[in-house]
């Protein structure tokens, strides 16, 4: 397991990269009102407890995720002001930004 902080913008965040066997790691990127999340991760799931989460898929390191693009979001990080299609970067900054 590999964590580190990691800075978008002066914002401080926690990246975590976990290593499966046979399979890309698990990878989310979380600050203090919000996080990205890999597509191993359940939107659903943070969407049905009220959490606010964007979701990327197709990564397979820190980077990765904070460059794709969103494909799914919660209710609350949309009211944040993400869009799907934004870079992971810049929600996780609208997120943390409110």
């Amino acid at each position: 397991m590999n964590v580190r902080m990691v800075n978008i913008r002066g914002m401080p965040f926690i990246g975590v990269e976990i290593e499966l066997p046979d399979s890309p790691p698990l990878i989310l990127v979380y600050g203090n009102k919000g996080f990205a999340m890999c597509g191993f991760l359940n939107l659903d799931a943070a969407e049905k407890i009220g959490l606010t989460a964007v979701m990327a898929s197709g990564v397979s390191s820190i980077e990765d995720l904070l460059n794709a693009e969103v494909k799914g979001a919660t209710s609350k990080a949309l009211e944040r002001g993400v869009r799907l299609g934004d870079k992971v970067a810049d929600a996780l900054v609208k997120i943390e930004s409110v």
